[in-house]
């Protein structure tokens, strides 16, 4: 049979932020057109700016704008785009979209809605995979999803178990369930995430591998038959199965078993006769065995780093593909040179159980140093109703300890203020021990965790007076010399309550309890950068400032560290207690409800869930703080909250 080719010349990309403008970015460089979709909250987002051409689709909340197939395709015939891009994330691994651009004569960048249906069912996919020869984790996928059923099967796989979505990826309907009687909780919490992000709450079961590696090998493949692997990547280092640092090549993966997971992803890419690029998602064990998790029918977020150490381009040669061309490359041509690292920036506070961050990024200063994929700019906003990654920051090296000391110097020197981020937790991780010497594992956040939190609140005292003294230092201060003035600043640990004092020859004094004193001198002053003289040196430093009255935030940046304060210098002093013990429970991020799970009258106890609500595409289950009587309810499922806002109010008992 021939193959028709299918050119196109106008490519439309169906995501945002900085995957659209990835795409984007390859596109141009092949001659193509480019035109951005966004909804009403990206009106004026980096790829609507960068593209040659932008629709509105609608409305902030994904269903209502980057998730609805019928307004992306009226957008292509508006614009006349020949083609579609998924990205990655929103519609990427959904059938109904090639098989919407197949109904009105546009090139689809992807494999072909059987395919896609075929692998995004992860029972389906895995019963595919066995049929192929391709090792798999022992479990359930079968039809009767009573819970007697799934428990019954949970009790003979022999706990600890796996409850993952069918539908879906990044972790999100997926639950580690250690005993028995976790099971119950964790089976309607995971089929709950899955039914929002999913809209499909079927769920599988898998053995749980304990303490393995999680390894990805990404494939590439035409419809002539040719089909190449590009290696693997190593990405085990995750929180709550979501990834947070890829690198490539895996220290745990050399040629041998690169081969054999090499080899064993081709052969399932040619028994299903697969099309285009796609991951294999691999548990690997301390014997070296490896077993198949899930197929990932598109490009995947940690792309780059592959790209880093293979000199490929895995876009163009996605839209080559699709434009019906041969691979222009054979496997002997692929070769791997040196190592590459990626972490995953995020709007979250980890000092708050990681709790996703929306709102105005003051200063964004990414590193010139290396790769930082993005779409942000100072004063850009970070809405509530996508995914909390911001930027991906990707280095490579000669080695892989080369690679790692780049991407911890860059991450020092990346400036993001105005939310707070996970930065500081990226370069603690890379520092560890165990991640330096290439030994960890998908428990290493979990077993390491507390210790890296603890480094940040550990520097955070000193912190307080340096940006204490910055506040009040220079020629621009209103204090007067010999007259020591308080300040009140809120950090994650604690409050602190340092005394700044001018004195006559420039410099600043800071005194604070427990801690010995501080002289600092202002040398420079550029906007929010800042030269300190210091401990008998001159520091780089940098100071922001945003909000006002009891919304006003301090962000020092010092020492390659960010610490983010709050102003309460003039905020009334809160009683021990108030802040937990009112009986209100407040939201705490911008979000909507999904569930409420009391009413009016209910007894509770301190810890009991009263409700749950959805920021950047996670779940987050607020308790009671008090034990008493639910006196209100003043949301209920579908309603947006904000941050601080009270959703149930709680008598004492």
């Amino acid at each position: 049979m021939t193959l028709q080719p299918t050119p196109f010349s106008k490519l439309l990309v169906a995501n945002r932020g900085e995957i659209a403008l990835r795409v984007i970015r390859s596109a141009r460089a092949m001659g193509l057109r480019t035109v951005a979709v966004f909804s009403e909250a990206d009106a004026e987002a980096e790829h609507v700016r960068q593209a040659d051409e932008a629709v509105c689709i609608g409305a902030a909340a994904p269903a209502q704008s980057y998730l609805r197939i019928d307004a992306i395709i009226a957008a292509a015939r508006t614009t006349g785009a020949d083609a579609i891009h998924p990205g990655y994330g929103f519609l990427a691994e959904n059938a109904d979209l090639p098989a919407a651009c197949d109904a009105a004569g546009i090139v689809f960048v992807g494999p072909d809605a059987e395919a896609i249906r075929a692998m995004g069912d992860k029972a389906g996919a895995k019963a595919l995979m066995i049929a192929a020869d391709v090792p798999c984790v022992p479990g359930y996928q079968g039809d009767d999803q009573s819970e007697d059923r799934l428990l019954a099967e949970a009790r003979q796989i022999g706990f600890p178990v796996m409850i993952k979505a069918v539908a879906g990826g990044g972790g999100r309907g997926m639950r580690l369930v250690s005993s028995e009687a976790e099971f119950a909780d964790a089976l309607t919490s995971a089929r709950s995430e899955a039914a929002g992000a999913f809209g499909n709450d079927v769920v599988l079961l898998e053995k749980a591998i304990v303490n393995p590696r999680h390894v990805e090998i990404q494939v590439m493949a035409d419809r002539h038959g040719n089909v190449v692997h590009c290696g693997e990547r190593d990405c085990s280092v995750q929180r709550r199965h979501q990834k947070v640092i890829e690198e490539a090549p895996s220290p745990a993966v050399g040629p041998e078993l690169r081969a054999r997971m090499g080899a064993a992803s081709v052969a399932a890419v040619r028994a299903i006769g697969y099309v285009g690029a796609g991951t294999f998602e691999y548990l690997l064990d301390d014997q070296g065995n490896f077993y198949f998790m899930e197929m990932n029918t598109r490009l995947q977020v940690e792309h780059p780093v592959t790209e880093a150490i293979t000199g490929l381009d895995l876009v163009a040669l996605q839209l080559r593909v699709a434009a019906g061309e041969v691979l222009p490359l054979e496997q002997d041509d692929i070769t791997f040179d040196g190592h590459a690292m990626e972490v995953r920036l995020c709007a979250e506070d980890p000092a708050a159980g990681f709790m996703p961050q929306s709102g105005r990024i003051d200063l964004w200063e990414p590193s010139g140093a290396i790769r930082v994929d993005h779409a942000l700019r100072s004063g850009a906003g970070v809405p509530p109703h996508y995914d909390s990654m911001i930027a991906k920051l990707i280095a490579h090296g000669p080695t892989r300890d080369a690679a790692r000391q780049r991407l911890q110097a860059a991450l020092a020197d990346t400036a993001v203020t105005g939310l707070r981020t996970n930065r500081d937790f990226l370069g603690d991780c890379l520092a560890h021990p165990v991640f330096a010497e290439g030994q960890a594992t998908t428990a290493f956040v979990g077993d390491h965790g507390d210790d890296l939190l603890a480094l940040g609140r550990a520097a955070e005292p000193r912190a307080a007076m340096v940006a204490a003294a910055l506040l009040r230092a220079g020629p621009g201060s209103r204090l007067g010399h010999g007259y020591p003035a308080p300040l009140r600043l809120g950090g994650d640990s604690a409050e602190y309550q340092p005394m700044v004092q001018q004195r006559r020859d420039g410099a600043t004094r800071v005194e604070m309890a427990e801690m010995p004193p501080l002289d600092l001198r202002v040398t420079r002053r550029d906007g929010a950068h800042l030269t300190v003289e210091l401990d008998g040196a001159l520091r780089a430093a940098l100071l922001t400032e945003s909000g006002a009255g009891p919304d006003r935030r301090i962000t020092l940046q010092i020492d390659g560290r960010c610490h983010d304060f709050a102003d309460l210098t003039f905020a009334p002093v809160v009683t021990a207690g108030a802040a937990g013990g009112d009986g209100k429970v407040r939201a705490t991020m911008n979000g909507s409800v999904v569930s409420v799970d009391v009413a009016p009258g209910d007894r509770v106890e301190p810890g009991q869930k009263v409700a749950v609500v959805e920021a950047m595409k996670m779940e987050h289950t607020h308790a009671a703080t008090i034990a008493g009587h639910v006196s209100a309810v003043h949301v209920t499922p579908g309603t947006q909250v904000g941050a601080h806002m009270v959703m149930v109010e709680i008598d004492p008992a």
